[in-house]
């Protein structure tokens, strides 16, 4: 079962990998994030082929016996017509769905696996579940705060540059346009590391059975964080939004991420 264990954890932190550059490229249209995430897509369905035949070769059945199974291999069919859609078909939309779709099956499955062992190794894959849980979601409080602090350098410098006042130092910040466009990078970094992160929780307290996780403050705020930061990237890639606007719409955004990890955590019910 070590062995086993060790395979899911491989295969979940390539397919997040391969996630979080489908995301990159679908809102920047980063060309080299996008192949970096085809070729990691492509490991994880030959990791997942080689799972599969070993399953049909050794133990002499296909998986489609229990619901485990059958959600394993409904996301190696996921992976492969995103495969093929990617390369045959351009649909870079509909392959970014498709494979968070499949990440979610595949966690199920990891998630069914888990409550139905009970040796130590069982138990080791779901703690390592919410390890993951937390540590995505402090990178991604990470990559947030980076851009608060870039949006308050934006803001600084456009206040200056409005009242025509020339300070020497003022120009190691970077000019308006490369601050924004960096604080937007950040934040699409941010974005899908958080809501992985925030998935991976829910698949943790469905694994362990934790009582109201759905209604604890904690989730609801973590929630609450991912909502406010889609929005910042729905305004300026589809509303255009830009400049100042965008600048103060992000600090209010990490003013309700402070209030989540300080508050909501110690009003939570199982939140450390």
């Amino acid at each position: 079962m070590v062995d086993v264990r060790w395979f899911y954890e491989g295969i979940l932190f390539i397919y997040m990998l391969s996630l979080i550059g489908f995301f990159i490229d679908f809102v920047q249209q980063n060309r080299k994030a996008k192949k970096f995430a085809f070729w990691l897509l492509c490991m994880v369905w030959v990791l997942q082929t080689f799972f599969l035949f070993q399953h049909v070769l050794i133990e002499k059945s296909f998986p489609i016996a229990t619901i485990t199974d059958s959600l394993y291999f409904y996301a190696w069919v996921l992976v492969t017509f995103s495969i093929i859609m990617n390369r045959l078909f351009k649909m870079n939309f509909i392959v970014f769905f498709i494979n968070l779709f499949g990440f979610f099956i595949l966690l199920m499955h990891v998630s069914l696996v888990a409550q139905t062992q009970i040796v130590n190794s069982g138990i080791k894959l779901v703690d390592e579940i919410l390890i993951a849980h937390i540590s995505l979601a402090i990178l991604s409080y990470g990559f947030f705060t980076i851009s608060f602090l870039v949006s308050l350098m934006y803001m600084v410098q456009y206040h200056f540059l409005k009242e025509k006042k020339a300070i020497k130092w003022m120009w190691r910040m970077g000019d308006l346009d490369r601050l924004e466009h960096f604080t937007f990078r950040t934040i699409s970094i941010g974005v899908p590391l958080l809501f992985i992160g925030i998935i991976l929780g829910f698949v943790w307290a469905y694994t362990e059975q934790v009582e109201f996780y759905w209604f604890d403050l904690k989730t609801l705020g973590s929630i609450l964080v991912l909502c406010v930061y889609t929005v910042y990237l729905l305004l300026r890639m589809v509303r255009r939004f830009s400049g100042k606007t965008l600048a103060r719409y992000n600090t209010y955004a990490f003013l309700i991420l402070i209030i989540n990890f300080f508050l909501f955590t110690r009003l939570s019910n199982f939140h450390i």
